[in-house]
């Protein structure tokens, strides 16, 4: 048969067709699936009188969700211990073992709180205030809000706040939630400890105020 200007030109679109068919073809994904429990255990929490989303875990490390694990400490069942050196915060639990979160820590050790402390204070949707600290070291982040934020879907603080005290008085350090879950397992905040909101949620519920918390310092303790 032969080739015309005519006939290349009526099956160029064919042609074309191959191509983009060929470039568009999916490509497999190559990441393992996400555990269908974690799916479950952080999804959109309804009730609340604020938004809570599902967290997306695909930019989340497994590490960081929520698990019980074997974890060896000389504190009684009951006590947070705050690990910021692995990004971990652990409820102990009897028989060695404790529920273990990722966390989200203070990107400079200067500014953690360290050692023991109590929790003298529970709140749902609570209203955030920087410290004056904060204010100082970041005026142009900090001093739009100096007068502090009513609690909500864009509060830092996220759906639930843990006040840590000692001695009586606030230490002004907080267990909280975020409005960044990608943060969870880094250093970046200015000093509290964040959790993803399903589990500041969760551990507010398996906790009274008067609960013992400790963190401790960057390397203070083995990971588990």
């Amino acid at each position: 048969m032969t080739l015309t200007r005519r006939t290349l030109l009526a099956g160029t679109p064919l042609l074309l067709a191959g191509c983009v068919t060929r470039e568009t073809a999916p490509v497999a994904d190559l990441r393992p699936p996400i555990d269908p429990a974690f799916v479950a255990m952080y999804a959109a929490l309804p009730g609340e009188p604020f938004p809570v989303p599902a967290v997306d875990l695909t930019g989340i490390d497994p590490r960081f969700l929520r698990q019980e694990v074997d974890y060896a400490t000389a504190e009684p069942p009951g006590t947070i211990v705050v690990d910021p050196g692995v990004r971990f915060a652990y409820l102990v639990r009897e028989n060695g073992r404790a529920i273990r979160y990722g966390v989200g820590v203070g990107r400079e050790e200067a500014f953690n709180f360290q050692g023991p402390a109590s929790i003298a204070r529970k709140a749902e949707w609570p209203r955030w205030t920087p410290t004056p600290a904060m204010i100082k070291r970041e005026p142009a982040r900090y001093g739009p809000v100096a007068g502090g934020l009513p609690g909500g879907a864009g509060n830092p603080l996220g759906p639930r706040a843990l006040y840590l005290y000692r001695d009586g008085r606030d230490t002004l350090y907080r267990l909280h939630g975020t409005t960044e879950p990608q943060t969870i397992g880094t250093m970046v905040s200015s000093g509290c400890v964040r959790f993803l909101n399903q589990d500041i949620i969760d551990l507010y519920r398996r906790v009274p105020v008067g609960t013992r918390a400790v963190v401790l310092a960057a390397g203070g303790s083995a990971a588990s």
